[in-house]
């Protein structure tokens, strides 16, 4: 299950049993830290947790605060500040990470159908992505509040919003599409009426798909790493004998495909592996493949057997080439000496991640960039005036 659908888990359960709770989200990061913004935390009136902010060094002194946070019934913004020795002394933290870490704290409305839970719920279950706009800075006397958000999906729809500004949604909505498009996080300051408003467009991605064609017992440690990362598991082989549910009880689905149907199943772009162990399955499944949008296709065994394969569809006419050009990874995997098939797992998914995240491995001790990437911070941008509660009297 992702973190993601773990906190929506725990909501549930905690609205049903109308128990109090707040959300805990990093919204900025200056120089280092364990999580980057967007990361999250479920907190309840009596202090149980639902995901992590950080390595476990913020948790108690920002559960302390979600609880405040709770009893007050209002947003407060909070920093921990590493490269300051006493103000790290003064939280309690200890981070040792040389960095600022903004906290936005949340107590949660179950009835606004609007809350950040709700709206993150919206990209959950529509499976898509999504640019999530959160305010989490602004001067004071200002008609907008801490807190308040966009939501925009990849399909335009737009949800959340500021209530008192239309100029201001409208320039928040329109670096939200850019964002998206870039898909890269980014933090952006607003010049308004009475100073500067800052707002963090996060980019919310739906939960990686996986499909693995192949039963063997080789797929089962795969399936366990794959299933822990929160990756939506399939597994197709054409084995009815092995293609149980009982044998990967962490994958979403679990299907038996003859060989001779494997060309009806509908074309995605969920990441695949091939390894069945059968020369003429793996064949007809990437020939199936050279129809997806899948970034990423993994061949295990050696990389005789991935030219064979492709050989075989030349010979056809086809041109696998061409269509597998930069998302085809045979022999599969990271080099770091597999043999066993946990071993094979870890290398695997290590790959995968690697590609999802565009790194190139290796060690991080001969890297000489940040371990993760940077929020874009961009220039101030003006708006129209934003009105006051008091220039409205």
């Amino acid at each position: 299950m992702s973190e993601l659908r773990r906190l929506l888990a725990a909501y549930d359960v905690h609205r049903t049993e109308g128990r109090a709770c707040a959300l805990a989200t990093v919204v900025h990061v200056d120089g280092s830290s364990y999580r980057r913004p967007g990361a999250r935390m479920l907190v309840t009136a009596d202090g149980q947790l639902t995901g992590a902010i950080s390595g476990g060094c913020l948790e108690g002194d920002a559960r302390r605060r979600a609880r405040q946070a709770i009893q007050r019934g209002r947003p407060t913004l909070v920093t921990y500040d590493s490269t300051d020795p006493d103000d790290d002394l003064r939280h309690g933290a200890g981070l040792g990470c040389q960095g600022v870490v903004k906290i936005l704290l949340e107590p949660l409305d179950f009835n606004d159908s609007a809350n950040p839970v709700e709206l993150l719920r919206v990209c959950a279950v529509q499976d898509v992505v999504a640019v999530l706009a959160t305010v989490f800075s602004l001067p004071t006397n200002s008609a907008v509040s801490v807190g308040e958000r966009l939501l925009l999906t990849a399909d335009g729809t737009e949800l959340g919003g500021l209530t008192a500004e239309p100029a201001l949604h409208e320039a928040i909505i329109s670096d939200a599409r850019q964002v998206l498009h870039a898909q890269q996080p980014a933090t952006y300051d607003y010049q308004i009426a009475n100073g500067t408003l800052r707002v963090f467009l996060e980019v919310v991605r739906p939960a990686v798909r996986f499909t693995i064609y192949g039963a063997g017992n080789d797929v089962q440690p795969l399936v366990r790493f794959a299933s822990a990362l929160g990756w939506r598991v399939t597994v197709i082989d054409g084995r009815p004998n092995l293609t149980t549910a009982a044998r990967f009880p962490e994958a979403e689905s679990v299907r038996a495909v003859p060989l001779a149907e494997v060309s009806c199943l509908p074309a995605d772009d969920s990441l695949a592996v091939l390894m069945t162990h059968n020369y003429h399955y793996d064949q007809s499944v990437l020939r199936h493949l050279l129809t997806s949008r899948t970034p990423y296709i993994g061949i295990l065994g050696p990389r005789k057997k991935t030219e064979q394969l492709l050989s075989g569809l030349r010979a056809e006419g086809l041109k696998p080439d061409a269509h597998l050009k930069g998302c085809l990874y045979g022999p599969v995997g990271l080099n770091i000496g597999a043999e066993t098939p946990e071993e094979i797992a870890l290398s695997v998914v290590a790959e995968i991640q690697a590609v999802l995240t565009q790194r190139s491995a290796g060690f991080l001790r001969d890297s000489t960039q940040p371990i993760h990437a940077r929020t874009a911070a961009s220039p101030v941008r003006a708006v129209a005036p934003v009105s006051s509660p008091d220039s409205a009297i």
